[in-house]
């Protein structure tokens, strides 16, 4: 809480205390020069200035009751027990019962066990003390048990009083405390989430700026070696190479923006039944030889498992294309409760194998994290790759 604020509380606090300390000097005074209620004692000793000073002495200290409040209460009650003492008309202990409730509201529940026990001690004695100031003083007690039994019972309930205020007090601070940390939570989820998303469009830019070079990498080796011999398919992987450079750096600067505004992506539709048939075509288109047999009726999947099977199937076919013979054997099955992708394609060098390259662990983890399967081996020149994505609502 800011500083100006919590001043401007504390300076409302000492104004309100300062009023009820005003207010209880003033009603103190005033019981006094009246020579208290009904009629007045013949006993009784008009007021004068010890006992103008002990009225201030059991009222003024209110003001600091909330700072100090056996210390103000010790100080309120030994004045009130010396006015009836001295025979003072001191019939309204306004300043004591006031310091009481703030001892119980503070002392009454929690903190040391020492302390608690003084602060009942202290409140509880209050009426047997002053029973003993008016005896000292001579009054027949007999005449004065009704106000001794009101006095007794308004300091039980100032006790009562003043201990549910503590209750209802620490329930506010539970309460606001508990609103902080859901708030602290909140944000903490929200950041959470943002850092997850961030994380996952680094993971698209890594997985589409890594297909898109080595798709040029394989139409560059095309188009040099059909330029003698075949200029018009030499002209062809140009331009296919040109289409993937495009379109590509259109994609980086969209995740780019996302990642440095934090605007949500327009992201591509894998969602779309025809997107790994799409994918299919765009990876013939590229050169790649591909036989493939789709099980099932393909169908819009959940948003996760969408993403994860499009991406899979674009990093084996980049892998096939890069490290293959230029072919591959493509299976689809989409069933009722899982999709599943297989990719099998001859290799030509070793720089695919089974939990190698970054391609694969992301794979892996893709599948990982939809709770599905994931195996890729390469054996005797041939690379398999096998992946089970289970379709369920919090794939959504």
């Amino acid at each position: 809480m800011p500083t100006f604020i919590l001043a401007g509380v504390e300076r409302r606090t000492w104004a309100v205390d300062a009023g009820i300390a005003g207010l209880a000097l003033g009603l103190t005074l005033g019981v006094l020069a009246m020579g208290g209620f009904g009629r007045p004692d013949p006993g009784s000793r008009t007021v004068d200035a010890l006992g103008v000073a002990l009225a201030v002495t059991a009222a003024a200290p209110l003001v600091a009751r909330r700072v100090v409040p056996l210390t103000v209460y010790a100080v309120t009650a030994a004045a009130a027990v010396t006015l009836i003492y001295l025979r003072y008309p001191f019939e309204l202990p306004l300043g004591p019962v006031i310091a009481g409730y703030t001892v119980a509201a503070t002392y009454s529940g929690g903190g040391a066990a020492a302390r608690r026990w003084s602060a009942r001690l202290a409140v509880a004695m209050f009426v047997p003390l002053i029973t003993i100031a008016y005896g000292l003083a001579g009054v027949n007690i007999e005449t004065i048990t009704s106000g001794l039994l009101l006095w007794a019972v308004v300091f039980v309930g100032v006790w009562l009083g003043g201990d549910r205020s503590r209750l209802q007090h620490e329930q506010i601070t539970v309460l606001e405390e508990q609103a902080r940390r859901t708030l602290r939570e909140a944000e903490r989820e929200r950041r959470l989430a943002v850092a997850e998303e961030r994380t996952r469009i680094a993971r698209e830019l890594h997985d589409s700026a890594g297909h898109a070079i080595n798709v040029i990498l394989v139409q560059a080796g095309a188009a040099r070696l059909l330029h003698t011999r075949d200029p018009a398919g030499s002209r062809r992987a140009i331009g296919t190479i040109e289409d993937v450079a495009r379109s590509t750096i259109g994609e980086i600067d969209r995740l780019v923006r996302v990642l440095r505004e934090g605007e949500p992506p327009a992201m591509p539709t894998p969602e779309d039944p025809g997107a790994l048939e799409q994918l299919l075509k765009r990876h013939r288109a590229d050169g790649l030889t591909i036989a493939a047999d789709i099980v099932g009726q393909p169908r819009a999947l959940p948003h996760g498992v969408a993403w994860a099977a499009y991406r899979i199937l674009q990093e084996a076919l980049t892998n096939a294309a890069r490290h293959g013979a230029g072919t591959a054997d493509v299976a689809l099955s989409f069933g009722p409760a899982a999709v599943e992708i297989t990719v099998t394609n001859p290799t030509v060098s070793n720089g695919v194998r089974d939990g190698g390259g970054h391609g694969i662990i992301g794979m892996r983890e893709r599948a990982t994290l939809l709770a599905g399967t994931f195996a890729a081996a390469a054996d005797d020149g041939v690379f398999r790759l096998h992946t089970r994505l289970p379709i369920t609502d919090a794939a959504s």
